[in-house]
């Protein structure tokens, strides 16, 4: 694999998961007082489950060769 690659990778994979807490108090900021702590929980969650997507399924997906002639 090649070294740039795998840096650029890294870096998106950090700038994706320092974007969600900003993206859940972005949506705090649309919905009512007593209903932000439910919107935050309810971004972790998700970005959570996407991860754990990512482990079962696009692990597997990401790292299949491609057999050339």
């Amino acid at each position: 694999m090649n070294s740039g690659d795998t840096a650029w990778i890294l870096v998106s994979c950090a700038l994706v998961l320092m974007m969600t807490p900003a993206l859940a108090l972005f949506y705090g900021g649309m919905v009512r007082r007593k209903n932000v702590l439910s919107t935050l929980t309810l971004s972790y969650i998700f970005m959570a489950l996407i991860g754990v997507q990512w482990v079962l399924y696009g692990y597997s997906l990401a790292s299949v060769r491609i057999l050339v002639d």
